[in-house]
């Protein structure tokens, strides 16, 4: 029997990936339970486990008394000193117990112990498994969708990308496949509670690891970036190997690499910029391919001012000042845009910023650039003459480094 056993134990192992240690305690409390129904109700009931070879050994707990009231929970003195000659009135005696026949209520017991415990096991691996790896990319396929919401299979687990972390320009069905984010992960009464996220810039960050193998083996750097999701992103790359060109490495030729990112956004575009420790060169390469007339930095602000020909404006703000507001986040200072028909102001000043009013801007808000009426209206018909954006259609690696040298 303890060989039989033994098989069953290590297949359950093999299926369920439970460590054998945590089988055997579940047949342990399997036991106990059952034979604590198939004695006296008020016998106390403890199982121990012999590993060589396998086995289940029971006992009773009772207390050791002069006078027996209760068979059930005490034992006399006189029978407890044959079963340990140091044991005194008051202390408590396992004695061995051998059960009746198991009935069938006590065996149905043992068996929804057992099972339990063994889901118990598997759902806290499983947490535990997809606890590590919070932020790495995962697949799966869309299983149902709810309210639009999607769930997702990935392994053994159901995960949720919720509609809010869902991109704008997708639209799943059931069975298409996904990669996704792994947000957060959470115990709950089902098991492991998987979020997934598409809109994060860490999809981003995962997707060029997969694309770019010096990205994968640390050569070139992601140093920053900044995702509007279904619109832009502008990503900071930098390389630890002088004959590495970072921007180069991530476009890829002819625009392969960075055209496989693309596609996986479905048509998000993306600006791969060169990496600079010095936030006015970063900013310069952020904003490119409009020219930067002027460029001043005010540490007390916390601001960059920025001047640019006044046709250049719009292009250097974006459509609805996205190309700027990425910027700033990239860059990590506010982003003051002008064009050169107005001075930027004296360092000691501070700088007017536009709003939806007309006024200064509130302190604290996110970075704003000046908008007009007019820059406004030329914004989208500017964003196309982007030389450092690369769409749906791909870019070369030769347009790519045209740009970053005119920034520069």
């Amino acid at each position: 029997m303890p060989e039989n056993m033994k098989m069953i134990l290590q297949q359950l192992e093999a299926e369920k990936s439970v460590d054998m240690d945590t089988l055997i305690e579940a047949i342990r409390s399997a036991i106990e339970v059952a034979a604590g129904k198939a004695m006296h109700k008020a016998a106390h009931v403890s199982v121990e486990v012999e590993k060589q070879p396998l086995s289940f050994k029971v006992f009773e707990i009772r207390l050791v008394t002069e006078t027996v009231e209760d068979p059930s929970s005490e034992i006399s003195l006189e029978d407890a000193l044959k079963l340990n000659s140091e044991v005194v009135v008051g202390n408590k005696l396992k004695v061995p117990a051998e059960p009746a026949n198991f009935g069938r209520i006590a065996a149905q017991t043992a068996r929804q112990v057992i099972i339990q415990k063994i889901r118990d096991a598997e759902r806290e691996r499983i947490f535990k498994d997809f606890k590590q790896h919070e932020g790495d990319l995962v697949v799966g396929s869309v299983k149902s969708i709810d309210r639009r919401n999607l769930y997702v299979t990935v392994g053994q687990v159901e995960a949720i990308l919720p509609y809010r972390e869902q991109s704008p320009r997708e639209n799943y069905k059931i069975g298409d496949r996904i990669r996704a984010i792994i947000m957060e992960v959470d115990r709950s009464s089902r098991g492991a509670k998987v979020l997934l996220s598409r809109v994060a810039p860490d999809l981003v960050h995962a997707l060029f690891e997969f694309e770019v193998p010096e990205i994968m083996d640390g050569t070139v750097e992601i140093k920053a970036i900044a995702r509007d999701a279904g619109n832009r992103t502008k990503i900071a790359v930098a390389s630890k190997d002088s004959n590495v060109d970072a921007v180069g490495a991530c476009v890829g030729l002819k625009g392969a690499r960075v055209r496989a990112v693309v596609e996986e956004l479905n048509g998000e575009k993306i600006d791969v910029i060169r990496w600079n420790d010095d936030p006015l060169e970063l900013c310069i390469n952020a904003l490119n391919p409009a020219d930067i007339l002027d460029i001043e930095l005010n540490e007390e602000m916390q601001r960059i001012h920025v001047q640019v020909p006044q046709e250049q404006l719009s292009l250097a703000i974006g459509k609805s000042g996205q190309n700027a507001r990425l910027a700033s986040q990239l860059v990590g200072w506010n982003i003051d845009i002008r064009g050169d028909a107005e001075p930027l102001p004296a360092e000691e000043e501070s700088a007017p910023e536009i709003t939806d009013e007309g006024g200064e801007e509130a302190a604290g808000e996110e970075p704003a650039a000046d908008l007009s009426e007019a820059v406004e209206k030329e914004a989208d018909a500017a964003e196309s003459a982007e030389v450092a954006e690369v769409s749906e259609e791909g870019g070369s690696s030769e347009e790519s480094d045209a740009s970053e040298e005119t920034a520069e």
